[in-house]
C-alpha cells in the first residue's frame, strides 16, 4: 500500500531516571489504562492510519509510540484532542519528564 503525504511519528518521552519512555514496574501498573484510553479515542475519533504503541520486551517499562498520519492538519487536530490532556496528566504523575517527536513526511512507499 502506498502512502503520499503522510506523516509518520515517532515518540520518546523522558520519566524520572534520565531514560526516555521509561515507567517503573508500578508505575507501568498505572498509566496502562490511561494509555489504553488515549489509544481507543485516537483510532476512534482522529483519523489515524496507524498508532501503535507498545513496551519494549528487552528493556522493561520502556513504551515507544509509532503513529501514521494522513495528513499534518489530522496530526495538529490530534495534539489538541480532548483525550490527549488527561493522557499527559497522567502519564506526569507516573513519572514523565519530557517528550520528544520525531516527525518524518513519506512520500512514497515500496515493498521490501
Amino acid at each position: 500500500m502506498a502512502y503520499r503525504n503522510t506523516n509518520r511519528i515517532n515518540l520518546r518521552f523522558l520519566c524520572d531516571g534520565d531514560r526516555y519512555g521509561v515507567f517503573d514496574l508500578l508505575q507501568n501498573s498505572k498509566v496502562m489504562p490511561h494509555l489504553k484510553n488515549l489509544v481507543d479515542h485516537t483510532y476512534k475519533n482522529d483519523g489515524c492510519i496507524a498508532y501503535d504503541v507498545a513496551e519494549d520486551p528487552f528493556d522493561s517499562g520502556l513504551i515507544r509510540f509509532s503513529e501514521l498520519w494522513p495528513d499534518q492538519v489530522s496530526l495538529d487536530n490530534h495534539l489538541v484532542a480532548p483525550h490527549i490532556e488527561p493522557w499527559r496528566t497522567a502519564a506526569k504523575q507516573c513519572g514523565l519528564i519530557a517528550r520528544e517527536f520525531t516527525a518524518y513526511e513519506i512520500l512514497e512507499s515500496r515493498a521490501v
